[in-house]
């Protein structure tokens, strides 16, 4: 199924037709393993010509954003308005977000002296081309663009490019806007832990472990809550195997931080927040978040499951002709979100961002998904566009996740697999059923895009996994294999 036809398709859920895992395994069939190439297109960001990039700035260009600080009550999304003026427009003149603000050739790596240094080593965040709100702009030189942006722990400034974006020549660049935390704690993303009675909660921030303790605080919804330590990881440009990933898409992804809530009560309601504490003994603190409990194995109850993959993400302002590339990812999510009450669980296999080794799009997917991630776990699977890169050990030398090289899918979500670089896994979930004995499910989660012919790591789980449902045949309703492949 492609996206627009998700997006013109019927609710999934709600009413009497809640998705139960009958109609997901259904759903897998079509949506799991299929071309993993259907989203069609490039990265948007790709398009851009950005190491050929030249210094072409106009004393009578202008480019002004305001407000200069989002975020005063906390909020992580703020729109911006950008004005600018050009004494020579023209229609394939455009506007790019950069984060951080600084994007000059200061900030670019080392380079052989026999090269000649780019002037820009970084992508933008973002871009709208300059006549997208007034079609009189190549006329009168005068426009205004909306930007919606989210935390992204830097800071931000906006640029007037000429020349298209195969031949982009700098005019004008804006005044630096900032959110009031930039290093706030964001984006949470639930997942089911490695018992039916564990949830994990991984969050993204700027605070490095040498200045914070993370935690969450959490308990049962209207009791008294405790507090759960957080691990943190990060990565450096170095972790990425290939351009665009170690070259112009490289943008510094914060810190992750994981915490275990462990001894849940089956179908209870809790409450949770993100913490940091700071090294005087003062908290930063998320809002406050809420999820219902996994039912205890062998309880008589119906568990509601999403299922899908290649979903991407897209812009809400529009941003990087995103229209004519990943439509119905705003659909999809807007509409799981409609539905949230009826769904347990979502299994996203493979093909999560399309980031393609633009990191800062992880941020807007993890940021576009929030409502759904903060509130039921968010299981992903690594697919061609997360993982496959020459030479990394995956089983097509394609560079499909642009030097991703399945670094950003492991440290950005939490997987419950014994090893997060293989990152594949059985997972046992407490299904619906009617008999005592036929109520408990087996869901093999793994990646086609790593070695897994006979002889394999991968291919040992898999064997291992289905020997062990075929052992235990009488006392297994369900064994779903989720999958991403490219056949």
């Amino acid at each position: 199924m492609r996206y627009r036809e998700m997006a013109n398709s019927p609710p999934l859920l709600g009413g009497s037709s809640l998705l139960s895992l009958s109609l997901a395994a259904v759903l897998l069939a079509v949506l799991g393993v299929r071309i993993a190439s259907a989203a069609g297109g490039e990265q948007p960001l790709a398009k851009i010509a950005i190491h050929d990039a030249v210094f072409a700035l106009h004393e009578n260009a202008s480019v002004r954003a305001h407000p200069l600080v989002l975020g005063l009550e906390g909020e992580d999304t703020e729109w911006v308005v950008v004005d600018f003026e050009s004494p020579a427009p023209a229609e394939d003149d455009w506007i790019a977000v950069f984060s951080p603000a600084n994007f000059n050739s200061s900030t670019c790596p080392p380079i052989d002296p026999r090269q000649h240094a780019p002037f820009i080593c970084s992508a933008p965040i973002k871009y709208k081309f300059a006549n997208e709100s007034s079609s009189d702009y190549t006329k009168t030189g005068n426009a205004s663009l909306e930007f919606q942006l989210i935390n992204q722990r830097a800071d931000f400034s906006f640029a007037l490019f000429s020349g298209g974006l195969s031949n982009p020549k700098l005019v004008a660049v804006s005044n630096i806007i900032n959110f009031a935390n930039p290093k706030a704690p964001l984006y949470p993303r639930l997942s089911q832990g490695k018992s039916w009675d564990e949830m994990t909660v991984t969050w993204t921030s700027g605070y490095n472990i040498d200045e914070v303790t993370p935690f969450v605080e959490w308990g049962v919804k209207g009791e008294t809550q405790t507090r759960s330590p957080a691990g943190t990881l990060t990565f450096q440009q170095n972790s990425m195997c290939g351009p665009p990933a170690r070259t112009v898409g490289w943008r510094d992804p914060g810190f992750i931080h994981t915490s275990f809530l462990k001894d849940l009560w089956p179908n209870a309601e809790y409450t949770y927040r993100l913490g940091q504490r700071l090294a005087n003994n003062s908290y930063v603190w998320s809002k406050a978040y809420s999820f219902k409990s996994s039912p205890y194995p062998g309880q008589d109850s119906l568990q509601r499951v999403v299922i899908f993959g290649d979903m991407g993400k897209a812009e809400r302002d529009g941003s990087n002709e995103y229209n004519n590339y990943q439509p119905g990812s705003l659909n999809t999510t807007d509409q799981l979100i409609k539905d949230l009450d009826n769904v347990d669980i979502v299994f996203h296999i493979g093909d999560i961002t399309y980031a393609n080794g633009y990191i800062s799009q992880w941020d807007q997917f993890t940021s576009m998904i929030e409502p759904i991630a903060s509130t039921v776990p968010y299981m992903i699977a690594s697919g061609n566009h997360e993982r496959d890169a020459p030479g990394t050990g995956s089983f097509y030398d394609t560079n499909d996740s642009g030097g991703e090289c399945g670094v950003l899918a492991e440290t950005m979500f939490y997987v419950p697999a014994e090893n997060r670089a293989k990152f594949w896994n059985t997972w046992r979930i407490p299904i619906l059923g009617t008999n005592p004995h036929e109520r408990i499910g087996d869901v093999p989660f793994s990646n086609l895009f790593m070695q897994w012919l006979k002889g394999t790591n991968l291919n040992d789980s898999l064997e291992k996994s289905l020997t062990l449902m075929e052992n235990e045949v009488f006392n297994r309703l369900w064994h779903v294999p989720l999958l991403h492949s490219q056949q």
